[in-house]
């Protein structure tokens, strides 16, 4: 699968903030994303879920993302009663950010836990703000470039003041420990249903190099490992949500029924209505 390398191939302006207005009518899954800036996509028309290194999302135009830049898996659904899917986007860059910062002379935040990706909930000011952001694009490129850095810091600001200031600081957070990092992309997808490839990507190696790094950190190979995790999930599904085998074989990797129950079985000893029972 190619990877789309954004905003470089939407053709835009040099400028470090611009904006986009995306449409499509073709749905696209799990495609291979690679961001040069952080982003905002204002879902518009469809659905969107992605894939980052420690966190994931899926919204309905409802919501609106904001995303740091990276490896990300993305997929983009047509909604029910419409052809298309619309996003505006909103680009950035760190040194936007730094900036910001520094201007407004921000405190650090105190937290140690940062995230590759922010969900939020449109309200009325977000949304007279995207229809800004579209009146705004039709102009010069020259008026857009002025115009933009004040609605950069407008949509900040307002963000700020109803979420604090964790999701601006992980824009400039800077893992160094890949080591780390490596482990924390796969303990965050443990339960997602991503190939070997999709992870290889996240985690920005090669599907050689990821395995060997998984088998040095986890000591198991990555098929093994996440089938592990799957059937203690599905456990833990059974005993304490009283789900039925047959409401979640899918929903943890099984193709069928049959096969989720001889795995189940080889590793608690029980069949799943057994060990529910039990």
């Amino acid at each position: 699968m190619k990877t789309i390398t954004l905003p470089d191939e939407l053709n835009l302006s040099s400028k470090s903030i611009v904006v986009y207005d995306y449409e499509s009518i073709t749905e696209i899954s799990k495609q291979q994303i690679l961001l040069n800036k952080n982003t905002f996509s204002f879902l518009q028309e469809g659905t969107k879920e992605v894939f980052f290194d420690n966190s994931n999302y899926a919204i309905d135009n409802s919501q609106f993302l904001l995303m740091k830049s990276g490896h990300c898996l993305m997929t983009e659904k047509l909604s029910n009663n419409s052809e298309y899917y619309r996003s505006i986007l909103f680009f950035f860059s760190n040194e936007d950010v730094l900036k910001f910062i520094r201007k407004f002379k921000l405190e650090t935040s105190n937290s140690k836990t940062f995230y590759s990706t922010y969900s939020f909930n449109y309200d009325s000011f977000i949304k007279r703000f995207v229809n800004s952001l579209l009146d705004i694009s039709k102009l010069s490129k020259a008026v857009q470039e002025n115009i933009l850095k004040a609605k950069f810091e407008e949509i900040m600001l307002y963000l700020m003041d109803l979420n604090g200031l964790d999701f601006l600081y992980s824009l400039v957070n800077s893992n160094d420990n890949h080591n780390q990092k490596f482990i924390q992309t796969i303990e965050s997808n443990r339960l997602n249903k991503l190939t070997i490839k999709e992870l290889s990507f996240l985690s920005n190696m090669s599907v050689s190099t990821f395995k060997r790094e998984f088998e040095k950190n986890f000591h198991s190979s990555p098929s093994k490992w996440f089938q592990e995790k799957r059937l203690e999930y599905s456990a833990f599904l059974l005993k304490n949500e009283s789900k039925r085998p047959s409401d979640i074989f899918e929903e943890i990797g099984y193709e069928n029924l049959s096969n989720f129950i001889q795995a189940f079985k080889t590793k608690f000893g029980v069949t799943p209505k057994q060990y529910q029972s039990n």
